[in-house]
């Protein structure tokens, strides 16, 4: 009986788990296989540099871009609420009310 992280194994189980442990430990990688791991390793870390930060916004970027809509509103508000641009607006609503078709 073998114990190997947390289960236990009897037989041939056992015999095949260390065999294929000592193989693969024992076998080297041929250049080849070496240079395909690298690249790939190479190739995952690329793609997580590249793609890193740039799918939304950060929290700093919501803050700075929640104050600038929050300035943006309170200018729109005062010019909209300024004496010619509200009487132009009433105006406006008033002809369009009395509008003939």
């Amino acid at each position: 009986m073998t114990t190997m992280t947390g289960t236990t194994m009897t037989g041939t189980a056992a015999m095949q788990a260390t065999t294929a442990a000592r193989t693969t430990a024992e076998t080297p990688m041929t250049p080849s296989a070496r240079a395909s791991k690298a690249a790939t390793w190479w190739s995952r870390c690329r793609d997580r540099v590249r793609g890193a930060g740039e799918d939304g916004m950060t929290t700093a970027e919501y803050a700075v871009g929640t104050l600038a809509a929050c300035a943006l509103a309170a200018v729109l508000y005062k010019v909209v609420t300024s004496g010619p641009v509200s009487a132009a607006l009433q105006q406006l609503i008033v002809k369009a009310l009395h509008a003939t078709f």
